[in-house]
Protein backbone atom coordinates (compact mmCIF):
# COMPACT_ATOMS: atom_id res chain seq x y z
CA UNK A 1 0.00 0.00 0.00
CA UNK A 2 1.50 3.15 -0.79
CA UNK A 3 0.74 6.21 1.63
CA UNK A 4 0.90 10.24 1.06
CA UNK A 5 1.20 11.37 4.45
CA UNK A 6 -0.74 14.06 4.61
CA UNK A 7 0.95 15.56 8.31
CA UNK A 8 4.60 15.44 8.51
CA UNK A 9 5.16 14.39 12.11
CA UNK A 10 2.21 12.26 13.24
CA UNK A 11 2.22 12.71 17.00
CA UNK A 12 -0.05 10.21 19.60
CA UNK A 13 -0.92 10.63 22.66
CA UNK A 14 -1.81 7.63 24.87
CA UNK A 15 -3.34 8.07 28.27
CA UNK A 16 -3.37 4.51 29.70
CA UNK A 17 -2.72 3.59 33.45
CA UNK A 18 -1.59 0.08 32.74
CA UNK A 19 2.19 -0.07 31.21
CA UNK A 20 1.64 -3.36 29.94
CA UNK A 21 -1.16 -2.25 27.61
CA UNK A 22 1.13 1.14 26.47
CA UNK A 23 4.01 -1.39 26.13
CA UNK A 24 1.41 -3.27 24.06
CA UNK A 25 0.44 -0.26 22.11
CA UNK A 26 4.08 0.87 21.37
CA UNK A 27 5.15 -3.15 20.28
CA UNK A 28 2.20 -2.77 17.76
CA UNK A 29 3.23 0.60 16.45
CA UNK A 30 6.63 -0.95 15.95
CA UNK A 31 5.78 -4.45 14.41
CA UNK A 32 3.43 -2.57 12.10
CA UNK A 33 6.36 -0.57 10.84
CA UNK A 34 4.29 2.71 11.45
CA UNK A 35 6.77 5.91 11.23
CA UNK A 36 4.19 8.10 14.77
CA UNK A 37 5.85 9.34 17.63
CA UNK A 38 3.91 8.07 20.73
CA UNK A 39 3.55 10.24 23.87
CA UNK A 40 1.87 8.38 26.97
CA UNK A 41 0.75 9.52 30.48
CA UNK A 42 -0.88 7.21 33.19
CA UNK A 43 -3.56 9.41 34.15
CA UNK A 44 -6.40 11.37 33.68
CA UNK A 45 -4.73 14.64 35.18
CA UNK A 46 -1.77 14.15 33.17
CA UNK A 47 -3.45 13.57 29.96
CA UNK A 48 -5.03 17.34 30.57
CA UNK A 49 -1.87 18.88 31.59
CA UNK A 50 -0.01 17.49 28.29
CA UNK A 51 -2.76 18.69 26.07
CA UNK A 52 -2.50 22.08 27.78
CA UNK A 53 1.34 22.01 27.67
CA UNK A 54 1.01 22.97 31.18
CA UNK A 55 3.73 22.49 33.96
CA UNK A 56 6.62 19.54 32.66
CA UNK A 57 4.50 19.22 29.79
CA UNK A 58 5.34 22.72 28.30
CA UNK A 59 7.48 21.95 25.33
CA UNK A 60 5.19 18.69 24.13
CA UNK A 61 3.43 18.96 20.62
CA UNK A 62 -0.22 19.41 20.22
CA UNK A 63 -1.46 15.53 19.14
CA UNK A 64 -2.80 14.74 16.02
CA UNK A 65 -4.91 11.83 17.77
CA UNK A 66 -5.55 10.72 21.41
CA UNK A 67 -6.26 7.14 22.17
CA UNK A 68 -7.87 7.05 25.61
CA UNK A 69 -8.55 4.21 28.05
CA UNK A 70 -11.87 4.98 30.08
CA UNK A 71 -10.50 3.76 33.77
CA UNK A 72 -7.93 6.14 34.54
CA UNK A 73 -6.90 7.34 38.14
CA UNK A 74 -7.12 10.94 39.25
CA UNK A 75 -9.38 11.43 36.61
CA UNK A 76 -11.06 8.79 34.28
CA UNK A 77 -11.27 9.37 31.06
CA UNK A 78 -14.65 9.91 30.37
CA UNK A 79 -14.55 13.17 32.19
CA UNK A 80 -10.98 13.62 30.60
CA UNK A 81 -13.19 13.17 27.29
CA UNK A 82 -15.52 15.39 28.34
CA UNK A 83 -13.79 18.21 29.00
CA UNK A 84 -11.59 17.75 26.04
CA UNK A 85 -14.79 18.36 24.11
CA UNK A 86 -15.92 21.37 25.82
CA UNK A 87 -12.50 23.15 25.18
CA UNK A 88 -12.52 25.18 21.96
CA UNK A 89 -9.03 24.43 21.56
CA UNK A 90 -8.78 20.86 22.19
CA UNK A 91 -12.41 19.65 20.79
CA UNK A 92 -11.08 19.35 16.99
CA UNK A 93 -8.51 16.54 17.92
CA UNK A 94 -9.84 12.93 17.26
CA UNK A 95 -10.14 11.06 20.49
CA UNK A 96 -10.11 6.84 19.91
CA UNK A 97 -11.02 5.25 23.16
CA UNK A 98 -9.47 1.98 23.21
CA UNK A 99 -11.28 -0.12 26.15
CA UNK A 100 -11.29 -3.30 27.76
CA UNK A 101 -15.03 -2.42 28.58
CA UNK A 102 -17.84 -3.82 25.98
CA UNK A 103 -20.68 -2.61 28.49
CA UNK A 104 -22.80 -1.19 26.46
CA UNK A 105 -23.67 2.29 28.53
CA UNK A 106 -19.76 2.33 28.29
CA UNK A 107 -20.01 2.99 24.73
CA UNK A 108 -23.15 4.85 24.80
CA UNK A 109 -22.17 7.42 27.40
CA UNK A 110 -18.63 7.80 25.33
CA UNK A 111 -20.20 8.62 21.95
CA UNK A 112 -22.60 10.74 24.08
CA UNK A 113 -19.55 12.70 24.99
CA UNK A 114 -18.42 12.98 21.42
CA UNK A 115 -15.36 10.03 21.46
CA UNK A 116 -14.53 9.82 17.90
CA UNK A 117 -14.97 5.94 17.89
CA UNK A 118 -15.11 3.33 20.71
CA UNK A 119 -12.39 -0.37 20.52
CA UNK A 120 -12.54 -2.86 22.58
CA UNK A 121 -9.09 -3.74 23.20
CA UNK A 122 -7.92 -7.34 21.98
CA UNK A 123 -6.21 -9.61 24.33
CA UNK A 124 -4.91 -11.24 21.43
CA UNK A 125 -1.41 -9.40 20.37
CA UNK A 126 -2.10 -10.60 16.59
CA UNK A 127 -5.24 -8.91 16.83
CA UNK A 128 -3.72 -5.69 18.57
CA UNK A 129 -1.67 -5.04 16.00
CA UNK A 130 -4.49 -4.88 13.40
CA UNK A 131 -6.18 -2.92 15.63
CA UNK A 132 -3.31 -0.20 15.51
CA UNK A 133 -3.33 -0.62 11.58
CA UNK A 134 -6.40 -0.19 11.47
CA UNK A 135 -6.91 3.14 13.73
CA UNK A 136 -3.54 4.23 11.81
CA UNK A 137 -4.67 3.69 8.22
CA UNK A 138 -8.44 5.08 8.81
CA UNK A 139 -6.92 8.43 10.88
CA UNK A 140 -4.05 8.82 8.75
CA UNK A 141 -4.19 7.49 5.22
CA UNK A 142 -7.93 8.01 4.81
CA UNK A 143 -9.47 10.74 7.32
CA UNK A 144 -8.75 14.34 6.04
CA UNK A 145 -7.21 16.02 9.22
CA UNK A 146 -6.48 19.85 9.65
CA UNK A 147 -2.60 20.47 8.95
CA UNK A 148 -0.46 21.68 11.82
CA UNK A 149 -0.91 25.03 10.48
CA UNK A 150 -4.29 25.11 10.23
CA UNK A 151 -5.36 22.97 13.52
CA UNK A 152 -6.23 25.20 16.48
CA UNK A 153 -3.39 25.64 19.11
Amino acid sequence: MTRYPLIQSIEILVVDDNPGDVQLIVEAFEDAKLSNQLHSVGDGVAALAFLRREGRYQGEPRPDLIILDLNLPKKDGRAVLQELKADPSLCGIPIVVLSTSRADEDILKVYDLHANCYITKPVDFDQFVKVVQAIDTFWFAIVTLPTKRTARS
